[in-house]
């Protein structure tokens, strides 16, 4: 096995939440450092070693798309966003398929304190496409995850709503290696506007 078998897995960034709690304001297009956030969330992904990124979009997919510096990544358009990230989990899945990844590794917009350090530790623990990867924050599951691409039908099939891929792991639990990464990330998330204080 090369050094390089990275390729085999894709980043996969869901990006088309409409932040409701923050009055509207897709998490894709706030500011941090000096970047949007989509732009900040894909240069860790390449930081970290992934070559191929899809980038899942939602709310205000055009203005994104306008706004963004985003060359290099695919971007999938997820019509029905405001279903939560189940729908945006299952529609970067979708297109993923046939492109020769083995596995995706998962990684939201609004989470800028887990950064290359994390998702390159992440990555790292992949081994083929039956892999399932979870980073953990003091023992507690969190992002990103690596789902090996025989996986992919199962998590489809359960991510409903804004669960995402939460079922399928639950029932799957015995088999995800995790990964503690709180030593060099944390896993707040931008949800609401005291949030904002961790945007620099």
């Amino acid at each position: 096995m090369t050094d390089n078998h990275h390729e085999d897995v894709a980043g996969l960034l869901l990006a088309a939440g409409g932040g409701r709690r923050l009055g509207g304001r897709p998490k894709a297009l706030l500011e941090h450092r000096g970047r949007l956030l989509v732009e900040h969330a894909v240069g860790v992904l390449r930081a970290a070693g992934c070559g191929r990124i899809h980038v899942v979009l939602g709310a205000r997919a055009d203005e994104v798309r306008k706004r963004a510096e985003l060359s290099g990544c695919v971007l999938v358009d997820n019509p029905d966003w405001a279903e939560g990230m189940g729908s945006s989990l299952r529609a970067g899945l979708a297109s993923l398929t046939g492109t020769g990844a083995r596995a995706a590794l998962v990684s939201l917009v609004d989470q800028p304190g887990i950064g290359p350090a994390a998702v390159a530790r992440v990555l790292g623990a992949y081994e083929d496409e039956k892999s399932l990867v979870s980073a953990a924050y003091d023992g507690t599951r969190g992002h990103p995850v690596v789902f090996g691409a025989t996986h992919w039908p199962g998590i489809a099939a359960a991510a409903t709503g804004d669960r995402g891929a939460r079922d399928y792991l639950k029932e799957n639990a015995g088999r995800i290696r995790l990964v503690e990464c709180a030593d060099v990330a944390e896993p707040y998330d931008i949800d609401t506007e005291a949030d904002l204080r961790h945007l620099e």
